[in-house]
């Protein structure tokens, strides 16, 4: 396998549970239990999608049985008092997951109360396996808030004043969270069944064939003779990787491998090189079609379909991919970067052989979202059924069927990893916001905010904005925004912002943490793909990934720029004045120095210009 397809593996905010597969997870392809149960995770969760409307808890509690050995058996453990625990936590949550389908007609005839001693001792050991589940996949934060909302339901009522709650009953509280449709089982894991996983598999498949080389390819032949033409490239084949991806850590380790090294060897400084990348990478999460997971939740709450959606979020992320564009051009012009030589470029015949491998499976997704109607997951299976076929075709023509059945073997692992870590970070999600609907904590929550900002939009937005920074230190991206969307909707609805813009703020400013300290999730990978210390690449690319702190309050002071399908005239005006302001600030922050008074000339203007007169 070569390093472009191990990189491939890396992927959305799973990168931290990626970390914890064993090493030898490559070649234990040939391991054929591990595939068993890759094959099994993904055809059930592909029959889910054709076999027509299935019960909830039926659905439901076999998505997170089928991710269950990806967290507990084959991720790599330290000790064997740990591999052994993780065997038994396994056992118990496939049993526990099982009681529940085969048991669901009695189950429902309850209406989320508990009976008996055996079902609070299913409750319980359901709860701690998920809690469990994401401490292992994820990072120990969620499920540590998952604890707090819970230990709040149980106990808030004791808590005086306005923040306590007039009190669950237990068998009520733990019957809705486990054995009804308002926890586990509630609708963010119905999202992540209907809509989330199908896509993970497409991508998943993608990534296992050519694509990638078709998006290096093309994006080099257009790019590579720019000035900075290498960082370019980067910027153009992030983009395009983005496409498939809806992850920023597997753009940066996928593109990166190859973009990095290229950059350092044409002499760009080190922490440019990893900077640029991991701006780039970081609209992996924001750009259409797949995006990341967040957007398929964000559709079902705006109760709005997953294409329109697409075309909201085309014209901001385009801004931001050109964000790191000029960005890159600032810099070139400063350093006196150059492009690639003629001998550099792939030429426009390679590019024709590698460009079906991406332009075949998205054409048709697009296709049949935009022009067809049909449903998402549908769209996305008959983009991944294409992508299968792809897999036997290398980039040279040839056809190979062991070249199939080792990509086709990487892209069930990797669709299994990917489907048990969203599982994880859904499922515990689920109890966090199934707490928040039982104690009304929301509420209280949105009138301190509302009380905090003296009533006012800005206020509020730059605190939602901190409190997305500070969860997104902790949290992947999706359960940050989760988190965040819970808590500071409301208050941005009250408060006059659209509901549209306020999700699309959260969700942007969730992503922060991919660039900014302590984290820097991109930033760290990209560092150590340049070898270079992570500090001076995080200033950079706070520097160079400018749109990501400006776009979302640009299209807050600018509304027109969501609304490309209704008000298209405004939306591209609206772009072309976040355009000019946005380069007007990249200038200031790059091309001149910080000490200069015309630094802070250039992004004064850049600022008027994004915010003054919103359109």
């Amino acid at each position: 396998m070569s390093e472009v397809d191990r990189a491939h593996q890396d992927r959305d905010d799973a990168s931290s549970f990626a970390a914890t597969i064993d090493p030898d997870a490559g070649e234990r392809l040939r391991d054929w239990g591990l595939i068993a149960c890759a094959a099994l995770s993904v055809g059930v969760h592909l029959w889910f999608v054709f076999s027509g409307l299935i019960p909830s808890l039926v659905a439901r509690p076999l998505h997170l049985a089928l991710g269950l050995p990806f967290v507990f058996v084959f991720a790599k453990r330290g000790t064997a008092s740990e591999r052994w625990l993780g065997y038994a936590l396994c056992a118990a949550g496939v049993a526990a997951c099982l009681y529940i389908v085969l048991n669901r007609p009695a189950l429902a005839d309850q209406y989320g109360a508990l009976k008996g001693w055996g079902q609070y001792a299913l409750s319980a050991v359901l709860i701690l396996i998920v809690l469990e589940m994401a401490r292992r996949a994820v990072q120990p934060a969620l499920p540590v808030f998952a604890i707090v909302m819970l230990l709040y339901g149980f106990f808030g009522e004791y808590i005086p004043g306005e923040f306590g709650h007039p009190g669950v009953p237990l068998e009520y509280m733990l019957g809705t969270l486990v054995i009804a449709e308002g926890g586990l089982w509630g609708s963010l894991t119905g999202i992540s069944v209907d809509l989330i996983v199908p896509f993970l598999i497409l991508g998943s498949f993608v990534s296992a064939g050519e694509a990638g080389n078709g998006f290096m390819a093309l994006s080099t032949q257009l790019a590579g003779r720019f000035r900075a033409g290498a960082a370019k490239v980067a910027v153009m084949s992030s983009a395009m990787y983005g496409t498939i991806s809806g992850s920023a850590s597997a753009n940066v380790a996928s593109t990166g491998v190859i973009t990095v090294p290229a950059m350092i060897r044409l002499g760009y400084p080190r922490p440019f090189a990893a900077a640029i990348e991991a701006v780039a990478s970081t609209g992996g999460q924001i750009m259409p079609p797949v995006m990341g997971a967040g957007i398929f939740l964000m559709a079902e709450f705006l109760r709005t379909t997953y294409a329109d959606l697409m075309v909201v979020a085309l014209l901001p992320a385009v801004l931001y991919f050109y964000t790191a564009w000029i960005g890159a051009h600032h810099f070139a012009l400063r350093h006196d970067l150059r492009g690639l030589e003629a001998s550099a470029l792939p030429g426009w015949m390679r590019v024709l052989r590698t460009a079906p491998f991406f332009v075949l499976p998205f054409g048709l997704l697009v296709g049949m979202l935009m022009i067809g109607e049909y449903a998402a997951s549908y769209s996305a299976v008959f983009a991944t059924a294409v992508t299968v076929l792809l897999l036997c075709v290398e980039s040279s023509g040839r056809i190979s069927l062991a070249t199939w059945l080792r990509r086709f073997q990487t892209g069930l692992v990797d669709a299994a990893n990917q489907t048990a870590f969203i599982a994880a970070v859904i499922l515990c999600s689920g109890l966090i916001v199934g707490t928040f609907a039982m104690t009304g904590v929301g509420v209280k929550i949105t009138s301190a905010i509302i009380s905090f900002s003296g009533g006012a939009l800005w206020p509020a937005l730059i605190l939602t904005a901190l409190a997305c920074l500070v969860l997104g230190a902790e949290l992947p991206t999706t359960a940050a925004y989760l988190i965040c969307i819970a808590v500071a909707g409301p208050a941005l609805g009250k408060l006059g912002l659209p509901e549209l813009h306020a999700h699309l703020f959260v969700f942007w400013y969730a992503l922060l943490c991919t660039l900014t300290p302590p984290v820097a999730g991109n930033v760290f990978i990209a560092a150590n793909i340049a070898k270079t210390p992570w500090m001076p690449v995080a200033w950079l690319s706070m520097r160079l990934g400018l749109g990501l702190f400006v776009i979302p309050l640009g299209f807050v002071a600018n509304p027109s720029l969501l609304y490309l399908a209704d008000q298209t005239g405004w939306a591209l005006l609206a772009g072309l004045k976040l355009a000019a302001g946005i380069w007007l600030m990249s200038h200031g922050v790059i091309r001149e120095s910080a000490a200069s008074w015309k630094s802070w000339v250039a992004f004064l203007a850049g600022a008027a210009v994004t915010f003054a007169f919103g359109i």
